[in-house]
C-alpha cells in the first residue's frame, strides 16, 4: 500500500511539474493572414515562441543606402507584426557578399537601432539562397511580458 501511495505521489508530481510536450508557436508571414508561412521555401518570417521574436532574413540585391534601408524596414515591419521595436532586438546575424561595401554601409543599419545596438554576428559568404540577393539579415528579439 505504501507503495502504491508513493507511485501515485510520484506520477502526480511528474505531470504537474513536467514541461508541456508542444511547444506554442505564433507564426507572421508578409501580410498573409491566411497562411502564415511560405510552404513552397519551408519557412516563415517571424515565429513568437514564449516572449521571443526569431525573425527570418530580409534580403536585398542592392548593396547601396536604398537596399540596406528596405531590408531594416522590411524587419521593421517584421518586428511590428507584434508590437516590437529595434529596442526589442537583442541578436542581429547578418551575411553580405561584400563585406568591404557592407562595412561602408553600417551608418544605415545604425540609424534604425538609436545607438542601443544589439548582440551582432557579420559573415561574408559566397551566395544566399536567393541568387541575386547581396544582403541578409535576420533577428532574435524579446517582448517585454
Amino acid at each position: 500500500m505504501r507503495h502504491l501511495i508513493l507511485l501515485s505521489f510520484f506520477l502526480f508530481f511528474c505531470k504537474t511539474f513536467s514541461q508541456e510536450s508542444k511547444i506554442k508557436k505564433e507564426k507572421w508571414h508578409w501580410n498573409n493572414n491566411k497562411a502564415k508561412q511560405d510552404t513552397i521555401a519551408g519557412y516563415t518570417q517571424v515565429l513568437k515562441v514564449d516572449n521571443i521574436l526569431y525573425i527570418s532574413g530580409a534580403v536585398t540585391s542592392e548593396l547601396t543606402p536604398e537596399g540596406i534601408t528596405s531590408v531594416y524596414n522590411d524587419l521593421k515591419a517584421s518586428l511590428a507584426s507584434f508590437g516590437a521595436t529595434f529596442e526589442n532586438v537583442v541578436k542581429e546575424n547578418l551575411f553580405t557578399t561584400d563585406m568591404d561595401k557592407m562595412k561602408k554601409l553600417n551608418y544605415i543599419r545604425k540609424k534604425f537601432y538609436k545607438k542601443d545596438f544589439p548582440a551582432a554576428t557579420w559573415v561574408q559568404i559566397q551566395r544566399l539562397y536567393m541568387p541575386s540577393a547581396r544582403v541578409e539579415v535576420e533577428l532574435i528579439a524579446h517582448l517585454t511580458k
